[in-house]
């Protein structure tokens, strides 16, 4: 068995220019493909496409956020309202309530009155 040979500089400079070489090569080869034009004009397109689509989707995004600011804001306003409302039936009913107390106290006075202007 034949030991390692270290390359020296030269031949790993001669290396280092085929792989170069050969690089160039596969890249000129693939940009003359005919193919090539066709399928970045493609790619362009659906690019052109997805950034559309994106922008519609953050426009319907933007106003379905402000559709649910103004449902939230309206719903505040209604649950302000409904508690306006309860307060102002629950101080009808109280103030109900206390003229039915007075008419009877005001009976069970008027009731004890007559009651002593008879004994007399």
């Amino acid at each position: 068995m034949a030991g390692f040979k270290q390359p020296d500089f030269i031949e790993r400079q001669q290396a280092a220019a085929k792989a170069r070489k050969a690089a160039l090569d596969n890249f000129r080869a693939k940009t003359a493909d005919p193919g090539l034009a066709v399928r970045l004009t493609e790619r362009n397109a659906s690019a052109a496409d997805r950034k559309a689509l994106k922008t519609v989707r953050d426009a319907e995004k933007a106003e379905k956020k402000i559709r649910d600011a103004e449902r939230a804001e309206q719903e505040k306003r209604d649950a302000a309202l409904q508690a306006e409302r309860a307060k102002a039936e629950k101080a009808d009913r109280e103030a109900a309530l206390q003229a039915e107390n007075k008419a009877a106290r005001d009976a069970r006075y008027a009731a004890r009155k007559s009651r002593s202007k008879k004994r007399k």
